[in-house]
């Protein structure tokens, strides 16, 4: 089945029940808002003592 074949089977404003993407203004307002909100790593280290993401990379793991 052609990949345009497929396209044509799903009507144009379906959404997927897993999708992560703001579906409208709103919501891209919303997460706007919550983005302006987020403590920085700075902040989350020096008055929570937390560590603001894993480290994914690091020297020690690099390959030669």
């Amino acid at each position: 089945m052609a990949k345009e074949d497929v396209q044509k089977d799903i009507p144009k404003d379906y959404v997927p029940q897993n999708s992560s993407m703001a579906r409208n203004e709103e919501e891209i307002e919303a997460l706007g808002k919550q983005m302006e909100h987020r403590r920085s790593g700075e902040v989350l280290k020096e008055e929570y003592h937390k560590v603001p993401d894993p480290i994914q990379y690091d020297r020690a793991n690099e390959k030669k």
